[in-house]
């Protein structure tokens, strides 16, 4: 179960660096000084990719979790 739980936190850590690349390119759109609209077309570029982070960083504490009960 060792390998369970190492593995979903290695997940977890995954997700948790697409968030922080989803923050860091939305901040960047931000300082840029866009218009509204295309702050807007920014942010919607990174919506698949924070999402995609975050069910990441759920699976990854799942399989933490799932393994520390088998285990």
């Amino acid at each position: 179960m060792d390998g369970l739980i190492w593995s979903g936190a290695a997940v977890s850590l995954l997700g948790l660096l697409g968030l922080v690349m989803s923050i860091i390119r939305v901040q960047r759109a931000r300082k840029a000084g866009l218009s509204d609209d295309e702050l807007r077309l920014a942010v919607q570029k990174v919506l698949p990719l924070n999402l995609g982070s975050l069910f990441l960083s759920v699976i990854g504490l799942m399989m933490v979790i799932v393994g520390i009960f088998l285990g």
